[in-house]
């Protein structure tokens, strides 16, 4: 996408990268299939959709938006989306909530850390991470969202996997070790 429609240039380690990586990931979520047939996996779709949405952030952010300060970037991108999540929180009846409620207040209070630490604070670190390298290399982490994911559904929720998932977990990282190398070794 970078290089098609951004005209942003990449080598061919890092193409070969994100290639492995996304086989590493399809893969992943096919040997989850096999040990989890109840599950609906046409939802991983949506993932994939997600990663096109993704992908055209971080070119739009090197390509057009270079220049702007992360911080900027950010407040944007929230005032944006704001009206869409004020309308969601309604329509999924959140003004029924007793706000004076105890575990009302500490669900929002734990919302709050989680947003200002786990949204906001890594949505500006990202955009800078974005200005300073390629955008191939900057989404290159979340080929590890897979991994984190897998890693805390087994450790949380009990889930099992099996060998082929530990395999395509480490095709994932060699892919990130593939797009992240050659970028240090071209500086």
């Amino acid at each position: 996408m970078g290089a098609v429609i951004f005209g942003i240039a990449f080598s061919r380690t890092q193409l070969l990268g994100v290639i492995i990586g996304l086989a590493g990931a399809i893969a992943l979520v096919f040997s989850g299939m096999k040990n989890n047939p109840e599950q609906n996996y046409l939802f991983a779709g949506l993932v994939f959709i997600a990663c096109t949405c993704y992908a055209s952030n971080v070119n739009i952010i090197k390509r057009y938006l270079q220049n702007i300060k992360p911080l900027a970037i950010a407040t944007g991108n929230f005032i944006f989306i704001l009206p869409l999540a004020i309308i969601v929180f309604f329509s999924a009846d959140g003004a029924s909530l007793e706000f004076t409620s105890e575990p009302v207040l500490k669900s929002l209070g734990y919302i709050t850390v989680l947003c200002i630490f786990g949204t906001v604070a890594a949505k500006i670190m990202f955009n800078k991470l974005v200005q300073i390298t390629s955008p191939v290399f900057a989404s290159s982490v979340t080929y590890l969202m897979p991994v984190v994911g897998l890693t805390w559904g087994g450790m949380m929720d009990g889930e099992t996997f099996s060998i082929w998932q530990v395999l395509a977990t480490m095709v994932i990282i060699f892919a990130v070790v593939l797009v992240t190398r050659d970028k240090k070794t071209s500086n």
